[in-house]
């Protein structure tokens, strides 16, 4: 008699949950959106969730955008693929709006809110830009750098150097 084994999961990589909001945002609020959304909804239930941040930022995953940020995020997740920069008008939570030079990255979702991961050319770093903040995205035609998108994932924890942990 033989043995079945059945294969181990594994839970949703956090590149892997971008992958799939990128995706969804591609879709838009059409027939195939809704019946993705819905069976996202359908594997997320089945999921042993405990912790709240994961549980929150899966259910923001199965709502649609709303249509403007929609058609932003449409922009933006071209500009991704081609290796574009893109100039952002952005609101920052004080309500000043700067326009910026970012080289897009991944966009992902975290709790409520979907974000887009970039390197800001104005403030030379890593930045993470809310999708309902950004006033406005101008494709260009400025090539941007390669980047792997593990790398740039502002809300998973990250290894301190080696050399830093042994000072410590």
């Amino acid at each position: 008699m033989a043995t079945v084994v059945k294969p181990t999961t594994r839970p949703l990589t956090t590149a892997e949950i971008a992958a799939l909001a990128l995706s969804l945002a591609h879709l838009g609020s059409g027939p195939q959106a809704v019946t993705a959304r819905r069976g996202l909804q359908h594997v997320f239930e089945h999921l042993d969730l405990d912790d709240d941040v994961i549980a929150t930022t899966l259910a923001t995953l199965t709502e649609p955008l709303p249509v403007e940020i929609a058609a932003r995020a449409r922009l933006i997740a071209d500009a991704i693929t081609s290796r574009l920069m893109i100039r952002l008008h952005y609101r920052d939570a004080s309500g000043h709006v700067t326009s910026r030079d970012v080289e897009p990255v991944t966009c992902l979702v975290h709790r409520e809110y979907w974000y887009l991961v970039g390197v800001c050319r104005m403030r030379r770093g890593i930045r993470a830009f809310r999708f309902d903040r950004i006033i406005a995205v101008e494709p260009t035609l400025s090539p941007s750098r390669p980047h792997l998108a593990d790398r740039f994932l502002p809300f998973q924890r990250r290894k301190r150097p080696k050399a830093l942990q042994r000072a410590i």
